[in-house]
């Protein structure tokens, strides 16, 4: 209490008038993406298993929050407070076989006895009963759309896949994904003019439509394994930046220029990275 407290007071004392200028002038608007990078890279530190660097992310995380919190305070919309003791009353308002009676699920067990399925289904029911949500039109309904693409699309599959629709096997996403990567390559031949690549507008809308079906196919693959695309592509973003630095460095030892003239040596020095141990 006394740590938020702190946190608090230092957020109270940059907004006020005699404080940070630049804090002064934020907003939920501005602050959004910055909400947006801390917590992926919190997610980056807990995939790199750093606790110090894990502490420092959800600090930044937890200073965005509560001055986007403070804002609407200083607004007269809802209190930091409000926030805090809404989400506490949810959580327990979602707990019943926790904080209150025990509610039996499907096996006829309650408490802690529930499965994680039986806990999720109570929580889309008490939603509508107890918190007076309107019922969705479809399962499909329950996934924010204000979530990345990569994201969206994850979650998009995974209730799909709740209700039965879904691959029997991992061969047939893998054989989808063939299938529009072929779609990708037939949508390039007609963007590609005799002259170059500049092709009608609705060629390259065509082009752009199946890369889309191809990256969605490709996060099913993921989904399929349980792996969060934008988690294996954070890390391959990781990946890329060591190496790509690597041959930077490399080619200013040589003295030589990062440029397309220089790219076989570019090359050659990638796959030395690539293949170090």
């Amino acid at each position: 209490m006394e740590a938020f407290r702190k946190l608090y007071d230092v957020i109270v004392r940059l907004r006020s008038p005699d404080g940070c200028a630049w804090d002064r002038e934020q907003t939920p608007h501005s602050l959004r993406g910055g909400l947006i990078e801390e917590t992926y890279e919190c997610v980056e530190a807990i995939d790199q298993q750093e606790p110090d660097h894990i502490k420092e992310e959800l600090g930044d995380i937890f200073l965005l929050i509560t001055m986007i919190a403070y804002i609407h305070e200083q607004q007269g919309l809802f209190s930091v407070a409000d926030v805090l003791e809404g989400n506490a009353e949810k959580l327990i308002r979602r707990h019943p076989h926790v904080f209150g009676e025990p509610v039996p699920g499907e096996s006829g067990k309650g408490g802690a006895a529930l499965s994680p399925a039986e806990i999720l289904k109570n929580w889309a029911r008490m939603k509508v009963e107890k918190e007076g949500r309107k019922p969705k039109d479809s399962i499909l309904d329950e996934v924010s759309r204000g979530l990345p693409p990569l994201d969206m699309a994850w979650k998009l599959q995974k209730k799909a896949a709740k209700a039965g629709f879904d691959w029997p096997e991992a061969s047939g996403v893998v054989a989808k994904i063939k299938e529009e990567l072929e779609e990708v390559e037939a949508a390039i031949a007609n963007t590609a003019a005799p002259g170059g690549p500049a092709a009608s507008k609705s060629a390259s809308a065509e082009l752009e439509g199946e890369l889309g079906d191809l990256l969605f196919s490709v996060v099913n693959l993921c989904r399929f394994f349980d792996i969060e695309p934008s988690v294996a592509l954070q890390r391959t973003n990781a990946k890329f930046t060591g190496r790509f630095k690597s041959v930077e460095k490399r080619m200013k030892e040589s003295g030589q220029e990062m440029s397309a003239k220089n790219l076989a040596v570019m090359d050659h020095y990638w796959n030395m990275t690539k293949n170090a141990p």
